[in-house]
C-alpha cells in the first residue's frame, strides 16, 4: 500500500501508475470504475461491502471520504493498493478536506479506468437530487440506500421523483429472494391472483419496492400489512380457483412455501451481506426497468423509465453563506 498526505489528484494519479507496473498488473481485466461515496464513520463497511462486489466483479475502486468541508484549507490524503485488502484489483481511497471535498469530481474524473462504464455508491445517506453531486452524475450507474436515510419511505418517494433510467437502490436488491420464490410459485398455477397481502415491519423499503414490484406485475392493489417482526414476515397471495400460495419468512436463513393442495416446503432465503447485494446492483450496467416499475408503482408515478438517463450538474453548495459585514 502506498500512502499519500497532503497530496494533489496528479500526484495520485502517478501513484496508481507507479503501484499498478510494480505489482504487474493488466488493466485490461477492469470491468468497471466503482466509485464509494461514504462519511468517516462508514468507511470500515464501505471497504467491507466494496471489497467483496469488486472480488465478484473486476474493477478499479475509488472510495471519496468527505472529511471536514469546513476545514479552512483545502486538503486531499489518499491511499493506494493493488492486489491488497480491498480486493484483488486498484483500490484508492481518498480524504478530502475543505472546499476540495465539495469538488471531489476534479480528483476523481483523471482515475477512472479508460473505456469502462462506471458505478456510484453513496454509502449512507443519499443524496437529496443526483444532480447535485458530479459523482452521480457522470456515472452509468448510481446506487443509494433509502434505508439509511432518517425518513426512509419519504426517501424512497425522493427517489421516484429524482429518478432516471440507470438509478437503483439497494432495498430493491434485498427483494430479489422474495421475488425468486414468489415468481417460482406460480408455475403450476393456471387461475389469476385476486388479492394480495404483504406482511412487514413498518417504514420498511424493501417491503414498499415489493409491493410495488406485485402491483406492476399482477395489476393488482396490493395490501400492505404492518408486523412486529423485523422485515418482510410474509406474502399471501389468492387465486380465483380457490388456491392460497403464502410464503412466511421462518427465520434469516429460510421460508416456508404454503400452496392449496400441495405439502409445505421449506426454501432456502438467506439474508445476504452489504457486499453481496451490492454485487448483484453492479452486475448489470444497463437501466433496471423491472426497479423503474416497481419503484413507480410504490409511490403512485408513472413514466419513470421514459425519462433521459442523462443529467446535468446542479450547484448547491451545502455550507452556510456567511452574512455580510455589519448585517
Amino acid at each position: 500500500m502506498t500512502t499519500l498526505w497532503d497530496t494533489t489528484g496528479t500526484d495520485v494519479v502517478k501513484a496508481l501508475s507507479e503501484s499498478r507496473r510494480a505489482a504487474g498488473f493488466v488493466a485490461s481485466g477492469v470491468a468497471l470504475t466503482l466509485v464509494v461515496v461514504a462519511n468517516e464513520k462508514h468507511v470500515p463497511a464501505a471497504e467491507e461491502a466494496a471489497s467483496v462486489a469488486a472480488s465478484a466483479h473486476p474493477c478499479r475502486l475509488l472510495i471519496v471520504v468527505r472529511r471536514q468541508i469546513e476545514a479552512p484549507m483545502p486538503r486531499l490524503d489518499a491511499e493506494i493498493s493493488v492486489g491488497g485488502r480491498l480486493g484483488p484489483g486498484e483500490a484508492v481511497v481518498m480524504r478530502m478536506y475543505g472546499r476540495l471535498a465539495l469538488h471531489a469530481e476534479s480528483v476523481t474524473l483523471p482515475l477512472l479506468a479508460p473505456d469502462v462504464p462506471v458505478v456510484t455508491w453513496w454509502h449512507g445517506e443519499p443524496p437529496e437530487r443526483i444532480a447535485y453531486d458530479p459523482l452521480g452524475v457522470f456515472a452509468d450507474r448510481r446506487v443509494t440506500d433509502a434505508r439509511e436515510s432518517a425518513d426512509p419511505i419519504g426517501t424512497l418517494t425522493h427517489r421516484a421523483e429524482d429518478y432516471a433510467p440507470g438509478d437503483t437502490d439497494l432495498g430493491w436488491s434485498r427483494t430479489t429472494p422474495w421475488r425468486t420464490l414468489l415468481a417460482g410459485a406460480f408455475d403450476t398455477v393456471t387461475g389469476r391472483p385476486t388479492s394480495v397481502t404483504v406482511t412487514a415491519a413498518p417504514r420498511n423499503v424493501t417491503a414498499n419496492l415489493l409491493v410495488g414490484w406485485l402491483r406492476s406485475r399482477l395489476g393488482l392493489d396490493v395490501v400492505l400489512d404492518e408486523s412486529a417482526k423485523r422485515g418482510i414476515a410474509e406474502v399471501n397471495i389468492d387465486i380465483d380457483d380457490g388456491t392460497r400460495i403464502q410464503v412466511t419468512r421462518q427465520d434469516s436463513n429460510h421460508a416456508i412455501l404454503r400452496r392449496t393442495g400441495v405439502p409445505d416446503r421449506v426454501q432456502p432465503m438467506a439474508r445476504r451481506s452489504l457486499g453481496e447485494q451490492l454485487a448483484e446492483e453492479i452486475k448489470r450496467l444497463d437501466p433496471d426497468q423491472p426497479y423503474g416499475e416497481a419503484l413507480g408503482a410504490a409511490t403512485g408515478l408513472t413514466g419513470l423509465n421514459h425519462r433521459s438517463p442523462f443529467r446535468s450538474h446542479v450547484w448547491k453548495d451545502p455550507m452556510p453563506t456567511a452574512a455580510p459585514a455589519g448585517s
